[in-house]
């Protein structure tokens, strides 16, 4: 008696899988930075707290 063959969408390559994975990952997180960097050059001053480059008050006494 023959056994009916499993659809084809059964097997799936996990290598093909692990990598298409890691490649999204990689994909977002470049994407992140791209965004990240855009800011930055949009508003360099922006990400930095005003203490930083305030003068500082000189009292004259």
């Amino acid at each position: 008696m023959d056994q009916p063959e499993p659809p084809a969408w059964v097997e799936v390559d996990v290598d093909l899988g692990f990598a298409l994975f890691f490649l999204f990952l990689l994909c977002l997180f470049l994407f992140g930075t791209i965004v990240r960097c855009a800011q930055t050059v949009v508003d360099p001053y922006g990400a930095i707290s005003t203490s930083t480059y305030q003068e500082e008050q000189i009292n004259n006494n």
